[in-house]
């Protein structure tokens, strides 16, 4: 493989919403860095900049990419803006604001997702509403690779660097980068792709008919089960990985990957999916976690 294609392949995208908060973004930036991901391109989701404080938000943020690099390497900075019928949205006071916001975000991650990009979601900036509105769009679109992140800040750091008075934090600050679960719905099932082209309010009727299918596929693997295979199934579905469920059931790594392989195989069968989908002990857990609740 050539440098260029290498390089491709592992540069990652950070998605960020913002609101009048840059600090949220460059933390969230830096956190990614310091983790090792390369960050290419950094795209910021926002309402209208008639907003006096996303106006500056976005100027203070500017500063930090000049010449499209940041921090020493390259990195160039792209808006997003939230737009209905060609104008920025200045907020969102009804559903259509809300499709229209749901359709933007969309529209950014589809894009992106074709390109093969991997994709970082900063959703500690701007709106509530934005963030919820693009994890509903995330769960279709991203992949296992892509994740969602929120950005803890300690009261006391919140104080001191509100509206960008400091830009960049140290360990001692307490800022924390932390994952957001999500069960990454078109992944598993692509055809659930299709639906993002969709309105949001035909998305959320056909997810909510589709969790409602859910349990009897649940339990037709379930009742395939031998009663240790029932046992590891419910291992994954709390949440266990790999060698915690080894250490839970008293059975050895190899033990727990024949049992889980066996377990995969009827999943495969019973939702239909196809041989080169790649399944691994995450789809046990975020299929049967409501399910062994139950059992």
């Amino acid at each position: 493989m050539s440098e260029n294609n290498t390089n491709r392949s592992s540069a990652a995208t950070l998605i960020a919403t913002l609101g009048g908060q840059p600090q949220v973004v460059t933390f969230t930036l830096d956190a990614l860095l310091a983790q090792g991901e390369q960050i290419s391109e950094v795209y910021l989701v926002h309402l209208s900049l008639e907003n006096p404080r996303t106006r500056q938000a976005l100027h203070r943020l500017q500063q930090e990419f000049l010449d499209d690099h940041y921090a020493g390497r390259r990195c160039r900075l792209r808006r997003a803006p939230i737009q209905s019928n060609g104008q920025t949205l200045t907020d969102i006071r009804t559903a259509a604001d809300a499709e229209a916001t749901w359709q933007s975000i969309r529209n950014l991650i589809a894009e992106l997702k074709n390109e093969g990009r991997k994709l970082h979601l900063g959703l500690s900036g701007g709106r509530r509403m934005i963030a919820l509105l693009a994890m509903s769009a995330a769960a279709l679109l991203f992949d296992h690779q892509d994740r969602i992140w929120h950005l803890y800040t300690p009261e006391e750091t919140l104080r001191r660097v509100k509206d960008g008075a400091v830009m960049h934090v140290t360990p001692a600050d307490g800022v924390q980068l932390v994952q957001t679960p999500i069960v990454p719905w078109g992944a598993y099932f692509p055809a659930l792709r299709m639906l993002a082209q969709t309105s949001m309010l035909t998305v959320q009727e056909q997810l909510r008919l589709f969790t409602a299918m859910e349990d009897p596929a649940c339990r037709q693997v379930w009742e395939r089960l031998s009663p240790r295979r029932r046992e590891v199934l419910r291992a994954f579905a709390e949440g266990k990985r790999p060698d915690e469920v080894a250490a839970a059931l008293s059975i050895s790594l190899s033990t727990v990957n024949t049992h889980k392989t066996a377990i995969l195989a009827e999943c495969r069968v019973t939702w239909g999916l196809p041989d080169d989908e790649p399944l691994d002990y995450r789809f046990l857990r975020e299929r049967f976690a409501r399910f062994v609740q139950q059992v």
